[in-house]
C-alpha cells in the first residue's frame, strides 16, 4: 500500500537501502532527477520492468510534477 513520506524519512530509508524510482518520461528524467534514482517511465511499468529491482529492498517511487 502506498505510503507518503517527509523529506527526513526519504533520506533515512534511502541510507538504508531503499532503491529511488522516478516514473517520469526520459526526457523530463534526463533533466533532473534525484541522485541515485532509477528511472521506469510509468508507461513502461511491466513485469519486465520491475525485474531492475531488488525485492529485498524497499522501492520508494516518485513523480516530480512541478506542484
Amino acid at each position: 500500500m502506498p505510503t507518503s513520506i517527509d523529506r527526513r524519512q526519504l533520506r533515512a530509508l534511502v541510507e538504508h537501502g531503499a532503491q529511488l524510482v522516478e516514473v517520469l518520461p526520459a526526457a523530463e528524467f534526463e533533466e533532473e532527477h534525484l541522485p541515485g534514482a532509477i528511472h521506469l517511465p510509468l508507461k513502461s511499468l511491466t513485469l519486465a520492468a520491475v525485474g531492475v529491482l531488488d525485492r529485498n529492498r524497499p522501492v520508494i517511487v516518485y513523480c516530480w510534477d512541478g506542484l
